[in-house]
């Protein structure tokens, strides 16, 4: 019976070499959220006495208020941020439009603003309306969250990307720290009911099953708090970053609600093609791809893996999909994955197909050793397309 698996190393892929990780506690036990008795966000003072940064002084860049010669200053660790170029654009993005999903004070927002502090964000209801605002040159880039340490790739916006003619420009990991914000004066007695994204809700689990509320699924995290500013809701909170209780002006109850301590989420920049974006030649270069076919899963991925090896080439990701036949849990059929061909002759056509791989490799997109490896691949492959090349982001950025 066919079935739909997946094997990735996005996990490893998000524990960068320049960044440290959070630590367990000692006992083994989850960290519990943080009571926000001493913090207040509007100007205030943030629980650990220093001033809060947050989106638009520092983009994201500087964590607890510290900036030390040129690099960022987190808990007495340094870390190093890559200076990436823009192209088109200020070096900091300014002058370029960037959709993302959600409302105001999305974490989609803040990792664009991370990433391109002087760009304009513009809101969209669906990550699709994100990628087509591209395509119709309504905007300079999307920005897409692809993966996450809590979740993988259940995200599933490569399939979405591969609908459209878009290449990656850039990426960016983001430390998602999930507050639970409530109305000016509203204690966290008097909660009731939390609304948030189905995911945040999901990672948030065991430090709402402790408050014994209940829980209601929203469209994302910014929209929630909206929802609870408009409709003046005193009962309910909503689990949202820190920088959306900045914007909407509300009081953060508590801190740090996620299950896990290590909640990394990386996110992908968009733009038409050819990429606009030149990787500098001091940066480590990293290429993204999918390829596709149509029988003898195994067989193709030993020989992707033999194509990469054989010229000691690093991969940094690579996801199995196998949607031929359907039949997944109660038996409910999974369409193939569609992808659009570019190269086609013509217009770009959409191809559908029930294998895929996600692959991503270190070195760039015209390096004669990942050029070779390409043209092996295509040699056994029914389909490759080349996703993007840009300058690979090892940090995780932290809104705090």
């Amino acid at each position: 019976m066919a079935s739909t698996s997946s094997l990735h190393l996005s996990k490893h892929l998000l524990l960068p070499r320049n960044t440290h990780r959070a630590r367990p506690s000692s006992s083994g036990s989850p960290r519990s959220f943080v009571p926000a008795a001493a913090s207040r966000v509007n100007g205030h003072a943030a629980p650990n006495g220093k001033p809060r940064h947050i989106n638009g002084d520092g983009g994201g860049k500087k964590i607890n208020g510290a900036a030390v010669n040129g690099k960022t200053h987190v808990n007495g660790r340094d870390r190093i941020h890559l200076s990436v170029s823009t192209g088109g654009g200020g070096q900091d993005g300014t002058g370029l439009r960037v959709a993302f999903q959600g409302a105001p004070g999305a974490y989609s927002e803040f990792a664009a603003k991370t990433a391109l502090p002087g760009c304009d964000t513009v809101p969209c209801r669906a990550f699709a309306d994100a990628l087509s605002a591209v395509d119709r040159g309504l905007v300079d880039r999307a920005i897409l969250p692809v993966e996450s340490t809590m979740e993988g790739t259940a995200l599933r916006n490569y399939d979405l990307l591969l609908r459209h003619e878009l290449v990656v420009v850039q990426e960016i990991n983001l430390f998602v720290h999930y507050c639970l914000l409530a109305m000016p004066g509203v204690r966290a007695a008097q909660v009731r009911r939390v609304i948030s994204h189905p995911m945040a809700l999901a990672h948030c689990g065991r430090a709402l099953a402790r408050l014994g509320v209940d829980r209601e699924p929203v469209e994302d995290t910014a929209g929630a708090v909206e929802m609870l500013r408009s409709n003046m809701m005193l009962d309910t909170a909503a689990i949202a970053s820190p920088r959306a209780a900045d914007l909407y002006g509300l009081d953060v109850l508590a801190h740090g609600l996620q299950d896990e301590s290590w909640n990394v989420t990386r996110f992908l920049l968009l733009s038409k093609p050819p990429s606009p974006v030149a990787v500098p030649v001091d940066a480590d270069a990293k290429t993204s791809m999918v390829v596709a076919h149509r029988g003898g899963s195994m067989a193709v991925v030993l020989k992707v893996l033999s194509a990469f090896s054989s010229r000691n080439i690093n991969m940094s990701k690579l996801e199995v999909i196998n949607n031929e036949g359907g039949g997944v849990g109660v038996g409910e059929p999974r369409p193939p994955v569609m992808i659009l061909d570019t190269g086609a002759r013509g217009a770009p056509t959409l191809r559908s197909f029930p294998h895929v791989l996600y692959v991503d490799c270190e070195g760039a997109a015209d390096d004669p050793l990942v050029l070779d490896a390409i043209k092996e691949i295509e040699k056994f492959a029914v389909f490759v397309r080349v996703l993007g090349c840009y300058a690979a982001d090892t940090n995780v950025y932290d809104l705090q």
